[in-house]
């Protein structure tokens, strides 16, 4: 055991046996107990080291303990940490500024919150107010959007996806009714068509659902550009530019949920690869360098939160996260790590690809910068989901020394998304543990 755990804790390993009836956690999966990190790596308490392909919920971008972040984060400690969301600072200031920078041309007004699940309610706010009369929204099938009640309504925890009821179930007469529409899955396209050459039916389906299923105007269309824990699920460029325009035909704002697209694909934001600008942005996650911060982005022709306690959290004025998130902008335009996450993501999705050859069993490989999944099947002619083989993939792996994600609903696909500044010889290490996982669990 790590002896820092027991200096600062007092916590032997019985205490920790003991201290777990005391802790109630709402989701995730149960991993090893983690002590410290650095750079792309993570230990627990045995001392057993890991390369995290999850980043810690996506969220650490310049990977575990930046020297620089800490820095600031110190030096701001020293002077604030909470103020209300009411008195102004300037490390807000700053960063709503740069924020409204960064995004498309149009979008520069920002509103700040505690996480990503409130920042997607606070776009549905927005879209609400901005459509009167209207009261449903749309989303996709497998969507996440998080867990508080407006966007658990909107994601797949609410459905059977996963093959059951997820907890959500307990909470049915609070959520809402949100129409779903299918989402652009073209390794198995919903209506068998080939990508490319398709009709793009599965836009059409939102067109028809806003003229025919929902009950007065659609209050907005809220999608991830690819969907996470959904599979990994990259929209394509013609899809969003379609929804784009069904959206502009019938006045219904469009949301993306960039909680886990921002930065992670190679661009600060969807709209720079698509080329397909929405009304709402939705950021979190790995915003604040590891520290909880969310924002909304949204166009100029929108109407915006007033002072009548529209949007109101304790915690929305987080000076700590604020700093955080201002330097890591700062570190991520110095050291360009988005051409990193570009080129080390191809390499990535390279070298998947060969392990494909020597793997059939990796039926799909899709990857976008560094937010990557691969979807095992037992046959890649009948694309039967490989679930348990794919979970003892995950399983082995770490006891090889990496950490693997699994989709929600699909926990067929394995999810490969290190911190941002990963390098190629730790891709290569990647690679190396996933093949010989394989190894051991398909052969």
């Amino acid at each position: 055991m790590d002896p820092t755990l027991e200096k600062v804790y007092g916590m032997t390993r019985a205490d920790i046996e003991a201290a777990k009836q005391h802790l109630m956690v709402g989701g995730g999966t149960p991993g090893p107990i983690l002590v410290k990190g650095k750079g792309v790596r993570i230990e627990d308490i045995d001392g057993n080291s890991y390369i995290d392909c999850t980043s810690q919920s996506w969220a650490m971008y310049l990977g575990f303990a930046n020297d620089e972040i800490g820095e600031v984060i110190c030096e701001q400690a020293q002077n604030l940490t909470h103020v209300h969301q009411g008195f102004n600072t300037l490390s807000r200031f700053y960063l709503a500024r740069k924020l409204a920078e960064l995004a498309p041309d149009g979008m520069d007004r920002v509103s700040f919150t505690v996480g990503g699940g409130p920042a997607v309610e606070a776009a549905m706010k927005v879209a609400l107010k901005n459509r009167p009369g209207a009261k449903e929204f749309i989303a996709l099938w497998d969507a996440y959007h998080g867990t508080v009640f407006g966007a658990a309504s909107a994601s797949w925890i609410a459905t059977q996806a996963s093959g059951k009821f997820t907890g959500q179930q307990h909470f049915l007469p609070v959520l809402h009714t949100v129409h779903r529409v299918p989402n652009p899955y073209c390794y198995r396209c919903h209506f068998g068509q080939e990508p490319g050459s398709c009709d793009l039916m599965c836009a059409e389906m939102l067109r028809m659902t806003i003229q025919r299923s929902v009950n007065g105007p659609a209050a907005g269309f809220i999608l991830e550009p690819i969907q996470a824990s959904g599979g990994q699920i990259p929209a394509p460029r013609r899809y969003l530019e379609r929804v784009r325009e069904i959206c502009d035909e019938f006045g219904v704002p469009l949301i993306f949920d960039e909680v886990q697209t921002f930065c992670r694909i190679g661009e600060w934001f969807a709209s720079d690869y698509y080329g397909v600008t929405p009304d709402i942005i939705v950021l979190g996650k790995g915003l604040g360098g590891g520290l909880p911060i969310a924002a909304i982005i949204i166009r100029d022709t929108l109407e915006g939160f007033s002072l009548k306690a529209e949007e109101l959290h304790t915690f929305a004025n987080n000076s700590l996260s604020q700093v955080a998130a201002i330097k890591q902008i700062e570190v991520i335009e110095r050291d360009n790590v988005l051409e990193n996450t570009r080129r080390t993501g191809a390499y990535l999705a390279e070298g998947l690809r060969e392990l494909q050859e020597e793997f059939p069993e990796m039926g799909d490989v899709r990857a976008v910068g560094l937010h990557i999944g691969v979807e095992y099947v037992e046959d890649p002619e009948t694309k039967e989901p490989a679930f348990e083989k794919c979970i003892r993939i995950r399983e082995e792996g770490m006891r090889l020394g990496a950490i693997f994600g699994l989709a929600g609903p699909r926990k067929n696909v394995l999810k490969i998304k290190p911190p941002l500044i990963v390098t190629r010889e730790e891709a290569d290490e990647i690679l190396d543990i996933l093949r010989q996982a394989m190894q051991k669990v398909l052969r």
